[in-house]
């Protein structure tokens, strides 16, 4: 019996650590896929942003086209929520990367409006911040579904009070959406770590569950891409200098 017991003991950790070796390769890949997409947005931000201003203005000037690009990104988060799971996973991971690109060149203008000092201390402010929600929402063993429900709602209002300072331009408000745009897409990260997380573990185990679980990573990849960017834009308005 004590034998047994031993044996039973022994599988059980060997499946453990089957399963936080396959989880932590999945987190890898999904930071690596989030990683990579976040380059290509500063690297296409940066190109257009800091051209010559004939470029950047035969692009932004014509509003049709800048309408364009300003829905295009939108209209591509959709898209992949609504098909990724149908695609194929390197066509997930491509659409993804043009994602980026499309919202690279919707980001462009920060570079003309923004020094590049406050650019880049908004950026490691916001990396600091993210890696530590991040890491919060992976080890917690709260449950943070509760709170997930709750962010959403805070989102929705975030939107509303942004529409009613495009008419208002208050600077309270616009401080009050900064701040709160900020908690907002921060607790975002760390409910949305958590589920990248759980729906791994939960995916794994079913027919051809790790290629299902890497369509989900790349859907992952984006939800967190998304927190990072609002959470740099909210900071990028609140504490950056114009030029």
């Amino acid at each position: 019996m004590a034998e047994f017991d031993s044996m039973r003991s022994t599988v059980q950790s060997g499946a453990s650590v089957g399963i936080d070796s396959g989880l932590r390769a999945h987190m890898n890949k999904v930071y690596g896929l989030m990683a990579v997409a976040m380059v290509i947005t500063g690297a296409v931000a940066w190109s257009i942003g800091t051209s010559p201003d004939e470029i950047f203005y035969s692009i932004f000037g014509n509003s049709i086209l800048s309408l364009l690009i300003m829905f295009a990104p939108l209209g591509f988060v959709f898209f992949l929520s609504a098909r990724v799971m149908k695609m194929s996973y390197s066509a997930g991971q491509l659409s993804f990367w043009l994602f980026a690109a499309l919202m690279g060149l919707s980001l462009a203008s920060i570079f003309k409006v923004y020094t590049g000092t406050s650019i880049a201390n908004a950026f490691f402010t916001t990396a600091v911040a993210f890696g530590a929600m991040s890491l919060f929402g992976y080890t917690t063993k709260k449950d943070l579904s509760g709170m997930g429900r709750f962010l959403f709602m805070g989102v929705i209002g975030l939107i509303v009070a942004m529409i009613i300072n495009w008419f208002t331009q208050s600077p309270g408000l616009e401080f009050a959406i900064n701040v709160l745009g900020v908690l907002i897409f921060a607790g975002l990260t760390a409910y949305d770590t958590q589920n990248i997380k759980n729906t791994y573990l939960s995916l794994r185990s079913s027919p051809n569950g790790e290629q299902i679980a890497a369509k989900a990573g790349i859907l992952g990849a984006l939800s967190l891409y998304i927190n990072f960017l609002n959470m740099f834009m909210f900071l990028l308005q609140f504490m950056g200098n114009r030029e």
